[in-house]
């Protein structure tokens, strides 16, 4: 069974908007939230979340009793109302679609009708939540999006300062400013901004995936807000990882657990190139845990706030066939055929975090679903260096990287599944965050 790390002992309440595959929503359950409400539009997607945590809602609001499963209500978010969660949630959260500031869309920002901000705002208003965290891509922090996101951070800011219909959001914007510069006649209604750019890797998530967290604390709480940001320090290091892997701890840990689950060690071979490509200087001793690496997402699986040895089995070359046979009852752990690299296409090596899972539109796309692996081919180049075979990640082998529990299911065809891996947020990373705004909210409760 699929249970939270924290007990609810505070009766902590969420509301997760655009929930996707459920990566954000499942981390900030585990993290202690009692979700009243979840909202998605893609019908896989809320396949995916009803397989897990979630049930249909149905047409009738109702707040769920501690223990249940998680209402979810399907469809456009701009049609569903909020305001029976009125001054009820303790944090709102949500992923607003990306596609509009991503370098991988059409960037077309604040135009582009997918932009989902609106919606949040709205749903600030009718639920008037603790705190709301949102999760999005840092091409909002490129320049010719970065006054609209400054904007983002002040609509944010006072989000019961509704834009008027037909007013620009630079007019909206003028007025904003005007209003933060006074003093707010109710605290309830104004938020403390805080805009953090994240590596997940830094944060123990075993992929580089870089996107910016935006946490508001509702004003009247008294939060601490720079011990807040203290405590979400990043924890892990590539400078870490590098020196572990020199003193040979790394792949003692590995070679360790391989020989425990009866597999052969790491060949002499792939320690040596990855070896003779490590910075001659000695890095840093900046005091943190190394970033964790692909290898270590096939050794590990994270579950209940912790990662826990349980190596996945390897992929026969003989069955890259599609067919699914659930290798030691493991779901969607299927070889699938016909990868292939070239420049620009390049794959994903082991003994590095993964590249960033991407959805695409049909899966996951180029080399980071491709795997390089330790196994080699006979030829050889100038009779030094081996020649690695490589194949596509599995489904499972993707939501290791993106710190799913094995148990989490996921809904739809190959395609669909990656695609919502792709989408979510790595579930290690929303925990953490979440973890800290319920350190925080307990941290002002009893200082107020």
């Amino acid at each position: 069974m699929l249970e939270p790390r924290i007990n609810e002992t505070n009766d902590r309440t969420s509301v997760e908007l655009f929930a996707g595959g459920g990566g954000l929503a499942w981390g900030v359950h585990s993290a202690g939230f009692r979700p009243l409400l979840v909202n998605e539009l893609v019908k896989h997607a809320c396949a995916t979340l009803t397989a897990n945590k979630a049930e249909l809602r149905g047409d009738q609001e109702r707040l769920p009793e501690p223990g249940d499963k998680w209402p979810l209500v399907p469809g456009d978010v701009s049609e569903v109302e909020f305001h029976y969660l009125w001054d009820r949630v303790h944090l709102l959260a949500g992923g607003p679609p990306c596609q509009p500031f991503s370098l991988g869309g059409v960037a077309r920002g604040d135009e582009d009708k997918r932009n989902m901000f609106p919606q949040m705002f709205r749903a600030i208003r009718e639920i008037q939540p603790k705190v709301v965290m949102c999760e999005n891509v840092q091409g909002l922090l490129r320049p010719s999006f970065r006054p609209y996101f400054e904007y983002i951070e002040r609509e944010l800011g006072l989000p019961f300062e509704e834009r008027d219909a037909g007013a620009t959001w630079q007019e909206h914007d003028k007025i904003l400013q005007e209003r933060l510069s006074a003093e707010s006649p109710d605290p309830k209604k104004r938020y403390q901004v805080i805009t953090t750019r994240v590596n997940a890797a830094d944060y123990g998530v075993p992929q580089i995936r870089n996107r910016i967290i935006i946490v508001a604390f509702r004003s009247d709480l008294g939060v601490d807000v720079e011990k807040f940001k203290k405590s979400i320090a990043p924890t892990h290091s590539e400078g870490a990882l590098i020196r572990s892997i020199k003193d040979g701890s790394y792949w003692k840990r590995h070679d360790k657990a391989r020989k425990k689950a009866k597999l052969p060690p790491i060949p002499a071979a792939v320690k040596a190139l990855v070896e003779s490509r490590l910075p001659k200087q000695e890095p840093f001793d900046d005091g943190k845990v190394p970033w964790l690496t692909l290898r270590d997402a096939l050794l590990y699986e994270y579950d209940k706030g912790e990662y826990q040895e349980n190596p996945l089995p390897p992929v026969s070359w003989e069955h890259l066939d599609r067919i699914d046979r659930e290798p030691n009852g493991i779901r969607y752990h299927v070889g699938w055929p016909a990868a292939r690299i070239y420049p620009g296409h390049t794959p994903n090596e082991l003994d590095k975090p993964a590249k960033t899972v991407k959805a695409g539109v049909h899966g996951v796309p180029g080399g980071e679903s491709v795997l390089l692996t330790d196994d080699q081919f006979a030829e050889t180049i100038d009779d030094e260096q081996a020649v690695f075979r490589h194949r596509y990640m599995t489904v499972r082998e993707t939501a290791r990287v993106m710190t799913f529990p094995d148990e989490w299911k996921l809904a739809g065809p190959r395609g669909e599944q990656m695609r919502q891996l792709g989408n979510a947020v790595p579930v290690k990373l929303a925990e953490f965050f979440a973890t800290a705004v319920a350190a925080a909210l307990d941290d002002a409760d009893k200082r107020r």
